[in-house]
This record gives C-alpha cells, structure tokens and sequence, in this order.
C-alpha cells in the first residue's frame, strides 16, 4: 500500500528534498514524516509500506532521498534499493537499520545504498542525515561511517574476498590514493586537510575527483572501492579505532 503527496507549490521552493518513507510500520513511518516535515526544507511525497509499492509510486513521483527499511513484506529493501538505482536519475536510498542483521548492511552496500541510520536515531540526527545525502555525502558523517565499518568489518571482509577485485584507475593521482585511504579511515574533510597540510576546499576538489574517477556514488561506495581495491584492510580500520 503507498500513498503519495503532491508538493505544495505555494509554500516550498525548488529547492525542496523531496522524500521517500519505505517502511512496513505505520509508527515509524508517521514519526519520521512528523520530523521531517516540520523542516521548510523538507517534504515527504511518498509513503510505502514495501519495496514493491515503493518501487511503483517512485517510478511516478520524483524523490531525492529514499528512507529505505529492510525487512519489508512482499518485495525487501535490498531488492528496492537494487531495483530504484537501476535508472540514471535514481534518488539517493538511505538504508534504515538497527544493526540486528548485519549481513544486511553488506548486502545494502552492494546494492548501492549511500548510507544507513538507526532507527532509534534522534531528531536531528534524521534532520542532518537526509540534507547531508542529497549533498551527495554520505549519509552519515565520516567518524560515524568509520564506526559503521568496524562494527560490520568482519563481514565486509568476507565479502569482498568474495567479490571480483577492482583495479585503482591509472589517472587517480599519488595525492587522491592519498585521500581516498583516508576517506575509508573515516577522516573528515578537516582531518585530512591537517594530515596533508592542504586546504579544506583542496580537499573537497579531491574527494570529488576520488568519486568521479572511482564511478562511487558517495564516501559510502569510495570506502566500499577502497576494500575491493586492496588499498584498506578490517584490520586497519580496527587498529585506528579511538
């Protein structure tokens, strides 16, 4: 079942971020939309309680960012999340999660998901989360992407052993491989901007280039590169937790 809300043309911009909610509980759907649409900002224009409407209704309405549940009846966020990135002007999918199945996790990664978010997680942090991924970041900040892959390094590692390994792009600098291992240690902008004594808008015109040269959609998918390419190991990002 999916419900779907026109933008209110007279009251939001163009500059709009235009939300999906994909989530089998009514609750959580209700208390996600409550906060975010108390934002100027924001506008929920699609509701679905499974992958399968979710993937009907936002062939039809245009969304920028997809808050994606799991474990759905019917069709599952995996294969949603698979199915709504097919296409070129695919929104940007956030994987909601409690960190009850892991293994989920790495298969949403694989599925092109930018990110992931308790369910549990407060207010704000929904609020920063949803702007920061139609930025085109990750949909968590860097320190918190790195504690992410702590928790599910172990299984990351069992899966890209399994996947086919990729090549580092013969025009990817000495400086961007710099940054791009960086990025999987879960630096900030500003922290690799104090490790390479660069500028911060420096550093920003390398990530970019990272992205563009590794086909990653995000800070999610270049650590996800990073992995596959051999450049960072479970065992690194283990022995630089704080």
């Amino acid at each position: 079942m999916a419900s779907v809300t026109e933008p209110a043309r007279d009251t939001r911009s163009d500059t709009t971020i235009r939300i999906g909610l994909v989530d089998d509980q009514q609750l959580v759907r209700a208390g996600f939309r409550m906060v975010l649409e108390s934002q100027p900002d924001i506008e929920v224009v699609v509701e679905a309680s499974d992958g399968e409407a979710a993937v009907a209704e936002l062939e039809r309405v245009r969304a920028d960012v997809v808050l994606m549940d799991v474990q759905m009846p019917r069709v599952d966020g995996i294969s949603a999340t698979r199915s709504l990135l097919r296409s070129a002007d695919a929104p940007k999918v956030v994987v909601l999660t409690t960190f009850d199945n892991d293994d989920y996790i790495v298969q949403a990664i694989a599925a092109g998901a930018s990110g992931f978010l308790l369910k549990d997680a407060p207010p704000e942090d929904l609020l920063a989360a949803v702007r920061t991924v139609h930025r085109g970041d990750a949909v968590m900040a860097p320190r918190a992407t790195r504690s992410l892959l702590h928790h599910v390094s172990p299984l990351l590692d069992g899966a890209e052993r399994r996947a086919v390994p990729v090549a580092v792009p013969e025009d990817l600098t000495p400086r961007e491989l710099e940054v791009l291992v960086a990025m999987a240690h879960g630096l900030t902008n500003g922290e690799i901007a104090e490790r390479f004594v660069l500028s911060e808008t420096t550093v920003k015109t390398h990530v970019g280039r990272v992205l563009a040269k590794t086909g990653s959609r995000d800070r999610v998918q270049a650590v996800l590169f990073a992995f596959r390419a051999g450049l960072v190991h479970p065992d690194d990002l283990l022995g630089s937790e704080e």
